[in-house]
C-alpha cells in the first residue's frame, strides 16, 4: 500500500511541475526557472548527502557529473520551459513521455546498443503520437513553431543520452550524489542561461515577494526535483525498477487533469489520441520479455 501511495504522490508533484513551469516563466523567464528549480532541489538534497557522506566510497567522477549535470537537468529542462512558452503544460507533459523511446533511440545510434524489432516498432508508434498531437502537420517543425513540439523532442532526446551515459560511466556512483551534483551544475548552467540571454539584467527582485513565485520554487524545486527524487529511489529499492518507472505512465494524465483544473486547459481529442499511441510505443521499446522478468524474479 506504501509502495503505491508513493507512485500516485510522485506522479501528482511530477504531473504539477509542468503547471508550476507555466507560472515561473512569467516573473523569473526560461532560465530563471531552471536556476531556481534546480537550486531549491539541491538545497533540500544537500542536508542529506551531508548525512550520507561516509557511505560515498571511492573517486567522484566530477567530469561525468557535470556532464549529466548538463544534460539531465540544465539542458532539457531549458527546453521544457521553452517549449511552454508556445504549448499548453498538458501538451508538454504527453510529449514528455517520449523518453523511454527517444533513450532506446540514442543507445542504438551512440552506444552500440541493439534494438529488438519490438523495440523499433515502440520508436515508430511513439513518433505516430506526435504527428498526431501536431495533427500531422510535419512541416510545424521546420518553421517558427518548432519551439514547442520540437522543443520537447529535444529535451526527450537530451534526457535519453543522460540515462546511457550515466549507465556506461556512474554504474557505481551512489545515486543520491549523482541527483545532488545534477542539480547544483544545472542551477549554474540556468545562471549562465540567464547571463548569457540577458535576462538577469531585466530581472526584477521584486518578483521574488510574490507568493505565487514561491510556491512555484517551493512546489517545482524542493518537491519536484528535491523530494520527489527521494520518493522515487524509494520506490526503486522498496519495489523495483520498472515499478518507479511506470510512474511514466501516470504523470501524463495527472498533468492533464491539473492544467485543466489549474490552468483551464483543453483536453482535446488529439491530445488523448496522442497520449495513447505513445504509450503503446513506449511499452513495446521497454516491455522486457518473458524469460528476462522471469529471470529477474529468480
Amino acid at each position: 500500500m506504501k509502495l503505491y501511495s508513493a507512485l500516485i504522490g510522485l506522479s501528482l508533484i511530477w504531473g504539477l511541475s509542468f503547471v508550476f513551469i507555466k507560472w515561473l516563466l512569467d516573473p523569473v523567464g526560461i532560465w530563471g526557472t531552471v536556476f531556481f528549480r534546480c537550486l531549491a532541489g539541491a538545497l533540500v538534497l544537500l542536508p542529506v548527502l551531508y548525512l550520507k557522506r561516509k557511505e560515498i566510497k571511492g573517486q567522484i567522477p566530477w567530469k561525468a557529473l557535470l556532464f549529466v549535470g548538463i544534460f539531465n537537468a540544465g539542458l532539457p529542462w531549458g527546453m521544457i520551459a521553452w517549449s511552454e512558452t508556445e504549448i499548453h503544460s498538458s501538451t508538454a507533459a504527453v510529449m514528455n513521455a517520449l523518453t523511454p523511446i527517444c533513450t532506446g533511440l540514442v543507445g542504438f545510434m551512440f552506444f552500440s546498443i541493439v534494438l529488438k524489432r519490438r523495440q523499433w516498432l515502440g520508436i515508430l508508434l511513439g513518433f505516430v503520437g506526435i504527428l498526431v498531437l501536431m495533427d500531422f502537420n510535419v512541416f510545424e517543425l521546420f518553421n517558427e513553431s518548432f519551439i514547442g513540439i520540437g522543443t520537447m523532442i529535444m529535451s526527450s532526446i537530451s534526457y535519453g543520452f543522460a540515462s546511457q551515459f550515466s549507465k556506461k560511466h556512474l554504474q557505481e556512483t551512489s545515486i543520491l550524489l549523482i541527483t545532488t551534483c545534477s542539480l547544483l551544475v544545472a542551477s549554474a548552467f540556468g545562471f549562465a542561461g540567464m547571463v548569457v540571454t540577458g535576462s538577469i539584467a531585466t530581472f526584477e527582485v521584486e518578483v521574488m515577494t510574490q507568493p505565487g513565485v514561491w510556491l512555484s520554487i517551493v512546489g517545482l524545486g524542493c518537491f519536484g526535483s528535491g523530494f520527489a527524487h527521494l520518493l522515487f529511489y524509494y520506490m526503486v529499492k522498496n519495489g523495483s525498477a520498472e515499478f518507479a518507472t511506470s510512474v511514466t505512465y501516470i504523470i501524463p494524465i495527472t498533468a492533464m487533469v491539473w492544467g485543466y483544473v489549474l490552468l483551464e486547459e483543453p483536453i482535446t481529442k488529439n491530445l488523448l489520441l496522442g497520449l495513447l499511441i505513445i504509450f503503446g510505443g513506449v511499452y513495446l521499446a521497454t516491455r522486457k520479455p518473458r524469460q528476462q522478468v522471469a529471470s529477474a524474479a529468480a
